[in-house]
C-alpha cells in the first residue's frame, strides 16, 4: 500500500540552496542586494488567469518547438531552465546545459500537448486554484511569498512561469478526472482486499519511497531515456534536490509532489524495482532501472520495520568514534566586521536562522558558501570542547548528535556550529493505513495508470516539431 504521509519531507520542498541565496546579497553585498531589487523581471499574471490563458506569445521570441501547432517560445524555454537552475542549485558547465535544455524542452512539448488537451475539453484552472498550490508549497517549507518571490527574481524568473507550471499540472489532473473519473470504482470489497493485503505484509519491511519516471514510448527511445536518466542522476549527486529534479521532469503525477509516492513494503513494487530497493540504504538513489513504461530512478526516504518488530534503541545504534570530551565540528561563519549597522546584522541574524532551520547534517552545511554569497565554511575537525569558548561551548550544550547550534554573535560574525557526530537513525515501525487512506490510493493508483496511456495516446498522434537544440 503506498500510503503517503501529508507531512512528508519530500512534498513540495524547495532547495536548501536557494533558500539561503534569496538572503545572501541582502546581508553581505549591499550593491548586489540593490542591483537585484530594481531588476526587470518579465511577468504575465492575470488575476483571474484560468488555463487557456497559460501560453503567451512574446513578441519577437524564437520558436523553440511547434506541438500541434502551438508555439513553445525560447522565452518559454529559457524561464523554464532558469526556474530549474534556480529551484536546483546548479551552476552547470556549458555541456551539461545541452542536456539540460533537451529535457526541459522535452517536459514542455508534453506539457503542451497535456495543456492543448485541457483546453479541448474545456477544463479551466482558476487563480485560486494555483494560489492554493503555491501557499502549500510556501507553508511546507516556512516561507513568505515574498522570500519566494525574490528567490526566483534573482534567477531571473518570472512568478508568472512557476504558476504556469502549476497550472498545466492542475488541468491535466482534471483533464484525466474528466476522461476516465467515472470509469474508476472502488467498492467496499476493493478496500476490504487490500486492506487484507497490506495486513499480510505488515510485518515485512516498508519503505518512504519518491520515484522519478521517464516513458519509453517505443523501443528506439531506450537508449535514448536512459541517457536522459543518467543524466539527471549526475545532477541529483552534484546537489540537485531530487524533489526539484522530480518536479520539472517526472513523467510521473507524483512529480507535483517532488516524486513522492509515500509507503511501500518489500515484495509490493515490481520485481526489478524492489531488488533496487532493497539494496539501497537511507538517503540512497538508484541507478535507473527498466521497468513497465519505461525507466525509473527511485530514492529511499526512509525505511520502516514491520509492524510486530521490537525496535532497538536507537542510542545503540551509533557509537563514538572521538575521544571522550571531544566532538566532531563544522563552523559557518557569515561576517559581519566589528561594527555592523542595525540592518547588516539583522539580515545575517534573518539569514543564519533559515540555516539553522534546514541544515541537517555538515554534509549540507559544507554546501552553505555555494548558495550563501560571502559565508564562510570551515571543518573545524575533533574539537577538545575545553578549547572552545564559553559561548561555543554554552551553545553546544543545547545540542544533541548531527544537530546545528542556535546563531550566535562573535567579533567576527555570525556563527553556527555544527555537530558532525551522526545523529542516531531513526527507528519506526509500520502502521495499518485507515479505510479511506486505502480507498483515496486505490484511486490515485488506477488513475496514475490510465493518466500514462492518455500521454502514451497523445504522444503517439502528436505533430511535434522542434526547432532548438
Amino acid at each position: 500500500m503506498k500510503q503517503r504521509p501529508k507531512n512528508s519531507p519530500l512534498r513540495n520542498s524547495l532547495v536548501l540552496l536557494t533558500v539561503f541565496g534569496a538572503l545572501s546579497a541582502a546581508w553581505c553585498c549591499p550593491a548586489l542586494a540593490a542591483k537585484a531589487q530594481s531588476a526587470q523581471v518579465a511577468t504575465t499574471e492575470q488575476p483571474n488567469r484560468n488555463v487557456k490563458e497559460t501560453v503567451v506569445v512574446h513578441p519577437g521570441d524564437g520558436v523553440a518547438a511547434i506541438v500541434n501547432d502551438s508555439v513553445i517560445s525560447d522565452y518559454d524555454m529559457n524561464q523554464r531552465i532558469a526556474l530549474f537552475l534556480a529551484t536546483s542549485g546548479q551552476q552547470p558547465p556549458p555541456d551539461k546545459m545541452l542536456q539540460i535544455r533537451a529535457q526541459v524542452l522535452k517536459q514542455l512539448e508534453t506539457e503542451r500537448l497535456q495543456l492543448l488537451e485541457a483546453q479541448k475539453k474545456n477544463i479551466s484552472v482558476s487563480a485560486a486554484d494555483v494560489d492554493k498550490a503555491v501557499d502549500n508549497i510556501l507553508k511546507e517549507n516556512g516561507l513568505k511569498k515574498e522570500q519566494l518571490e525574490e528567490m526566483l527574481t534573482r534567477g531571473g524568473v518570472a512568478m508568472s512561469t512557476l504558476r504556469a507550471q502549476i497550472a498545466v499540472g492542475i488541468a491535466w489532473s482534471k483533464t484525466v478526472q474528466d476522461q476516465y473519473g467515472d470509469r474508476i470504482n472502488i467498492t467496499p470489497e476493493d478496500v476490504n482486499a487490500e486492506l487484507k493485503r497490506i495486513a499480510e505484509g505488515a510485518n515485512k519491511p516498508h519503505f518512504l519511497v519518491a520515484q522519478i519516471f521517464l516513458a519509453v514510448d517505443n523501443p528506439e527511445q531506450d537508449a535514448k531515456v536512459k541517457k536522459d536518466a543518467e543524466g539527471l542522476i549526475a545532477q541529483i549527486q552534484q546537489g540537485a534536490p531530487f524533489s526539484a529534479v522530480a518536479r520539472q521532469f517526472s513523467q510521473n503525477p507524483s512529480a507535483a509532489q517532488g516524486g513522492d509516492i509515500g509507503v511501500v513494503h518489500e515484495g509490493q513494487l515490481q520485481p526489478e524495482l524492489n531488488n533496487a530497493l532493497l539494496k539501497l540504504k537511507t538517503g540512497e538513489i538508484s541507478p535507473p532501472i527498466r521497468s513497465t513504461g519505461g525507466y525509473y530512478i527511485l530514492l529511499l526516504r526512509e525505511r520502516q520495520e514491520g509492524a510486530n518488530t521490537k525496535l532497538p534503541d536507537p542510542a545503540t545504534l551509533v557509537t563514538s568514534t572521538t575521544p571522550p570530551g571531544t566532538l566532531p565540528l563544522s563552523r559557518i561563519l557569515l561576517p559581519t566586521g566589528d561594527k555592523p549597522d542595525k540592518q547588516l546584522l539583522e539580515n545575517a541574524f534573518k539569514a543564519a536562522g533559515m540555516l539553522h532551520e534546514r541544515i541537517e547534517n555538515c554534509e549540507m552545511a559544507s554546501k552553505v558558501p555555494q548558495a550563501v554569497q560571502g559565508a564562510i565554511y570551515m571543518n573545524l575537525g575533533v574539537m577538545k570542547l575545553s578549547d572552545l569558548s564559553q559561548q561555543m561551548q554554552a551553545a553546544l550544550a543545547k545540542t544533541g548528535p548531527g544537530q546545528v547550534t542556535e546563531p550566535f554573535q562573535s567579533p567576527a560574525g555570525i556563527e553556527l556550529i555544527v555537530r558532525c557526530d551522526k545523529a542516531p537513525p531513526k527507528v519506526t515501525a509500520f502502521k495499518m493505513p485507515s479505510r479511506e487512506q486505502v480507498e483515496q490510493q486505490l484511486f490515485e493508483e488506477q488513475i496514475t495508470t490510465l493518466s500514462r496511456q492518455y500521454m502514451r495516446n497523445l504522444r503517439r498522434t502528436a505533430n511535434v516539431e522542434t526547432k532548438s537544440n
